[in-house]
């Protein structure tokens, strides 16, 4: 099986051709993050049209890395969303017409399936497992007892993670995009402000972060020009460890894995890793690469062979989604 993946869902445009479960034939990516510095944050119009002048030539670059013909592809697999509407059209037109045009059937694939599945890359997966979906867009912890069965056991109740990182960035002017740079000055300050710890008691493995970003803008707010900022982010990005590393413990007091699995692009965290490998040595922890944590087509085509494996019958699914696929 030769799948050809396409992902544009927001300002990643990447192709990337997956044979089988693991072997990686070609993986091609052109980033916007350089454009968008200026502008604090993704602009979706611009998004879309930097996705419309790369899109082809990123199919034909990967079909010459992998040295394939069309021909030889059992399918294209697209990110079908969730994501930003103009950039998902792109991905999902130029998908839909190249397969057309080479008479290939097509698959929608799930985003947050993808960054799932961006594990399986690394090492098999052993069921029952529990997934950590840490991202700009999204905090989850899901339970897998088979592939491509998703339960969501916890999420946040407001921000996501990635997006208090790069809110709590932008008061401290330190630029777009936040997370990577508070994880940096994190190891350069010390814990000295005393932020909240959101536990959440009576709602269960659910997370919250609007409390702790609202903590560090009323400091922010009181004593603007006193602000240590490799202090406050030492005492951010400690708060958040904090959080995380709560949350695991109270989901392995209720649910039995056999492996855990942390994805999404703020699986990239040095802050985290370094929690994870501390705090749970114990326990069967595979985190993904980095260039497989933020959004590649790799782990669309990863997530997309386990949706044809175990549905062959493309008319069910034609850019749509398997019944028991719960992250829409």
């Amino acid at each position: 099986m030769i799948i050809l993946a396409i992902e544009s869902s927001c300002d990643e445009t990447s192709v990337a051709i997956l044979k089988g479960e693991r072997e990686i034939l070609a993986h091609v990516l052109v980033s916007q993050i350089d454009i968008f510095k200026s502008f604090g944050g993704v602009v979706p119009e611009m998004a879309s049209r930097n996705h419309v002048s790369v899109i082809t030539k990123l199919i034909d670059e990967a079909l010459n890395q992998a040295n394939i013909q069309p021909s030889e592809l059992s399918f294209v697999a697209v990110t079908k969303g969730p994501g930003l509407i103009g950039s998902l059209l792109v991905g999902i037109n130029a998908a839909t017409a190249f397969a057309y045009a080479h008479h290939i059937p097509v698959i929608g694939v799930n985003h947050l399936a993808g960054h799932i599945y961006s594990a399986n890359l690394v090492q098999p997966f052993e069921f029952p497992l529990l997934a950590l979906l840490v991202s700009g867009g999204h905090t989850e912890l899901i339970y897998m007892h088979d592939h491509m069965s998703f339960k969501i056991i916890g999420e946040t109740l407001d921000d996501a993670v990635g997006e208090a990182y790069d809110k709590v960035a932008k008061m401290l002017g330190l630029g777009y995009p936040g997370g990577p740079l508070i994880d940096q000055k994190a190891f350069l300050g010390k814990d000295t402000y005393q932020l909240p710890r959101p536990k959440l008691e009576s709602h269960g493995l659910n997370f919250s972060f609007s409390g702790l970003k609202s903590a560090v803008a009323n400091i922010v707010g009181k004593e603007r020009e006193k602000i240590d900022v490799n202090n406050m982010c030492t005492s951010f990005q400690s708060a958040v460890m904090d959080v995380i590393q709560y949350k695991l413990e109270k989901t392995y007091e209720t649910y039995d894995v056999k492996q855990t699995i942390i994805v999404g692009g703020v699986a990239a965290n040095k802050g985290l890793r370094m929690m994870l490998e501390k705090q749970f040595s114990s326990k069967n922890i595979i985190v993904p690469p980095l260039n497989y944590c933020t959004d590649n087509a790799v782990m669309i085509a990863a997530a997309a062979y386990h949706q044809y494996r175990l549905n062959p019958n493309f008319k069910d699914y034609i850019l749509g989604g398997q019944a028991n696929l719960s992250l829409d």
